[in-house]
């Protein structure tokens, strides 16, 4: 699987993909295996700890820049006498103009070219280094989602990238797009579609480039299975799948140390990972499902979700409280939501 790894390497897992598609949840249960460390969304540390963000909070509940972690990595880079902000700024420009999704292929095809991706990836390549040096971990789960930064990985010395490209069903991504949750904004189904069919094109490229060092998995198998499917992940990262964390359907979850992700990235505790992803058919107006499935068309279908009958249906009520109430924390809404773009 992929080129031999040398004792000094970095192992990034590294999860592709759009926003709401359960990297979140998955971070953090990867979070709890002895030597892996869930860093969440990296691309955002410098311009959330910045105040340029939507939310400027670690996952431990402490502002990022004063988070016993995070506030030993922000200096990495930085030149002396420049502030938090100014290199914040700097650093937002290098990758608004080096490593978005629409960089992908450029950098694939051309590797570093420019004098600002090479400054991006220096950066990079010290923040992961500082980031393992800090923590002790040998493996690194970054759930940014951003696939230029992803494509960047492979030129990043020292560092061994294993790619997760992780899709969840568009129209149930299109409902949980639908509500405002904390720090995250809404989205309109036929937007956030058109960002699910860019973010898994470029995926899917990735995922073409680097085979065998590359895994494609569905949301809802990762949710109808998820000690499988982190057992799999844990031997694809050189790790013992006999640490892995997950007892059925039920993770216990600790605090963490996530830059930014879904807010439910706050929970700790006994959470439960429902194993369908169908609250869609009760929330979702029929008018957002045909939009969600005709801009996804036909990835979608490639991927397996054709529902047509289930599009056309009513909303179904409501589900009650007592219905689905559980023992313990059901810690999971639909997935994930992210912030990249």
């Amino acid at each position: 699987m992929g080129q031999p790894v040398e004792d000094s390497d970095i192992t990034v897992l590294c999860i592709t993909g759009w926003c709401r598609n359960g990297s979140t949840i998955l971070g953090n249960i990867l979070n709890e295996v002895p030597g892996f460390f869930h860093v969440g969304e990296l691309h955002f540390l410098w311009k959330n700890s910045a105040g340029r963000g939507a939310n400027s909070l670690c996952g431990c509940g402490a502002v990022l820049a004063e988070c016993p972690i995070w506030s030993q990595i922000l200096p990495v880079g930085r030149p002396e006498g420049m502030s938090l902000a100014e290199y914040a700024d700097i650093v937002i420009a290098r990758q608004q103009g080096y490593a978005r999704t629409r960089h992908t292929w450029r950098i694939m095809k051309r590797g570093i070219d420019t004098e600002g991706l090479r400054q991006h990836a220096q950066l990079m390549t010290d923040t992961y280094r500082a980031i393992a040096e800090r923590t002790g971990a040998r493996v690194l789960v970054d759930t940014t989602k951003i696939p230029g930064e992803a494509a960047l990985l492979p030129r990043l010395e020292g560092i061994r990238p294993v790619f997760v490209h992780l899709v969840r069903d568009p129209v149930a991504v299109a409902n949980s797009w639908r509500s405002p949750k904390d720090y995250v904004y809404t989205m309109s189904a036929s937007k956030s579609t058109a960002y699910w069919r860019g973010f898994n094109i470029a995926s899917r490229a990735l995922l073409r480039r680097y085979p065998g060092q590359s895994m494609f998995l569905r949301y809802e198998d990762f949710i109808a299975n998820p000690a499988a499917t982190v057992a799999d992940l844990l031997r694809r990262c050189g790790a013992d799948p006999q640490d892995n964390p997950v007892n059925g359907q039920t993770v216990e979850l600790h605090t963490n140390h996530t830059v930014t992700g879904n807010p439910d990235r706050f929970r700790t505790g006994a959470t439960v990972i429902r194993p369908t992803d169908d609250s869609w058919k009760r929330g979702l107006p029929r008018r957002a499902r045909l939009a969600a499935m005709l801009v996804s068309w036909p990835m979608s279908w490639r991927y397996g979700y054709r529902h047509p009958a289930g599009l056309l249906a009513r909303p179904q009520p409501a589900v009650t409280a007592a219905a689905v109430a559980s023992p313990a924390k059901s810690g999971l809404e639909d997935g994930s939501v992210g912030s990249g773009s």
